[in-house]
């Protein structure tokens, strides 16, 4: 009988758990947020489309208020890796763990995410195996944080791999925050079934994004708002 992905998931985080227990995290170096930036590369997004989501992440990165956020916080540091997304099969990281501590550091992100070619097969938008793959990096993260948070753009609904409200609640229970930025181009109610089905964890929401063309402004104020934690819209 073939072991099912949903246990090789399970057994693959139980396992950096326990592995995480026997490494005690103080040798790991302080940072105020651990954020992966979830791209989605599925059917529905078209070149032009995949390209307006690294620019406007990068542009964003390179934000004064951006930049001043992640220095006010109380290690002045945070750590981000870029994961491209699409079906059950497919889900690379693009950008490594990189840790961003002053305007140097985030315009060198800015270019590695702005160079990323895309990595992923076309397919189906399997939101719930992102999610899991985003976990895992989270629990082996190389840097300590307070704060473990998904950034989940897409412009459909999970159509593939575990149900998305299952594997929500999962990463939800090893303290993990999922967030969702919903481009509302293709499916008008995204936002609401991201915010019933997707999302979950402390200070969990939805950023809109009405078109392709909004996607620049929706991330930047969706940054803004993850590496303060939370108080603002």
């Amino acid at each position: 009988m073939p072991v099912s992905v949903k246990f090789i998931l399970a057994l693959q985080i139980w396992l950096i758990t326990l592995t995480i227990g026997l490494h005690p995290a103080r040798t790991q170096e302080r940072v105020d947020l651990n954020l992966i930036l979830a791209i989605d590369c599925s059917y529905s997004v078209d070149a032009t489309e995949f390209d307006l989501q690294i620019h406007g992440t990068a542009a964003a990165f390179t934000n004064p208020n951006i930049i001043n956020a992640i220095t006010s916080g109380k290690y002045g540091r945070i750590g981000v890796a870029v994961i491209q997304w699409s079906n059950t099969k497919n889900q690379i990281i693009s950008v490594p763990w990189t840790i961003i501590s002053n305007q140097i550091d985030a315009y060198k992100l800015a270019v590695a995410i702005k160079s990323q070619t895309r990595q992923t097969a076309e397919g189906s938008t399997s939101i719930s195996t992102a999610i899991n793959k985003a976990a895992i990096m989270l629990l082996s993260a190389p840097y300590q944080a307070n704060r473990l948070t998904i950034d989940i753009a897409a412009d459909g609904e999970n159509n593939a791999g575990e149900r998305v409200e299952q594997v929500r609640d999962r990463t939800v229970g090893f303290g993990i925050t999922i967030n969702g930025l919903s481009i509302l181009n293709e499916v008008s109610y995204l936002n609401y079934y991201f915010q019933n089905r997707v999302i979950g964890g402390q200070g969990a929401f939805v950023q809109i994004a009405k078109t392709y063309g909004d996607f620049g402004e929706a991330i930047r104020k969706k940054l803004l708002r993850e590496i303060l934690g939370g108080g603002i819209s």
